[in-house]
């Protein structure tokens, strides 16, 4: 693969990230072009979905980034270091899957649910391993999750249930699948894009020129709009500065918290506080820890260090 432009093509093109590791990122143009770029510190931080400018670099005989484009949204996370950093950019929808096995951890999709919330991504819980049996548990938060207004649907990528509704659904989004390892997401990607399994493998090198599977990946599905497939996850935490603080992202504590005695109300141990008084009704038990746990992650850290161990809630 060239590395400059062809003779008679713009010095600087717009392309798309669809593949992204460090500096290294995979780009496709609007002709479907696909190129090897390297990242700039002065452009930003780029991520799958981006939309880049690139540029020849006669210097390191590269292209390089030389800017990245106003995204329309984009999902972070905390690193090990509690800073943010986009996971993904320009997306829609956020489909997050679960499945009987291995057994769901629902405060991750909580997480997940939260950090889209407070990005402006529409979201959906997918059930995959359909075939395989549901707990009274499960069934309770997924019902939980379709009382929230979210899309819940249920499928399997063995038998194919639930797939055309999964298409239907993604058409004309931008989409990205993520949960938990273990979840089959790479079996839905493979029902969805047929040719999927055959390309990841050859998508993007790291610096030392090994294949990667720890990259996020963009595919255009067949029937119009796309599908970013990220890697399993074993816990997910949003981006704390990204979140808002007055419900963190939890959109039914956001309703009734204009309820509370207090306009700062923290929902942990306030008198006349809606969002308690809800408990077991329109707020479960279960979700209410969830946003304890979150609440408290959050006030932990952005406190000085030296007080960091004498919050309580």
């Amino acid at each position: 693969m060239s590395a400059s432009f062809p003779q008679g093509q713009p010095s600087r093109r717009r392309a798309r990230v669809i593949a992204a590791h460090g500096r290294q990122l995979r780009v496709q143009t609007a002709e479907g072009e696909q190129l090897m770029v390297r990242s700039s510190a002065r452009a930003g931080q780029a991520v799958c979905g981006d939309e880049v400018d690139c540029e020849y670099d006669a210097l390191h005989q590269e292209l390089r980034v030389v800017a990245l484009a106003p995204r329309s949204s984009a999902l972070y996370r905390s690193n090990a270091r509690g800073k943010s950093e986009p996971v993904a950019a320009n997306l829609s929808l956020l489909a997050i899957v679960v499945a009987p096995l291995p057994v769901p951890d629902f405060f991750i999709v909580d997480r997940y649910l939260a950090a889209a919330q407070c990005a402006g991504i529409a979201a959906c819980v997918l059930l995959n391993k359909s075939e395989l049996a549901t707990d009274d548990a499960i069934e309770a938060e997924l019902h939980n999750y379709e009382r929230l207004g979210l899309t819940v649907l249920r499928l399997s990528a063995l038998t194919g249930q639930g797939l055309t509704e999964l298409m239907a659904l993604l058409h004309g989004q931008t989409a990205a699948l993520v949960g938990q390892s273990g979840v089959g997401k790479s079996s839905l990607l493979r029902a969805l894009v047929p040719d999927s399994a055959a390309s990841v493998g050859a998508l993007i090198r790291d610096d030392e020129g090994r294949h990667t599977t720890t990259a996020t990946y963009f595919y255009s599905l067949p029937g119009g709009g796309a599908i970013l497939d990220s890697p399993g996850v074993r816990d997910f935490a949003p981006a704390l500065d990204r979140l808002h603080d007055a419900a963190l992202g939890f959109s039914e504590i956001e309703a009734l918290s204009p309820g509370c005695r207090f306009g700062d109300c923290r929902h942990l141990r306030e008198p006349n506080c809606a969002v308690r008084e809800a408990l077991g009704g329109q707020i479960s038990e279960r979700r209410y820890e969830s946003y304890r746990r979150l609440r408290r992650l959050s006030e932990r850290l952005r406190a000085p260090p030296g007080q960091r161990g004498q919050l309580r809630e």
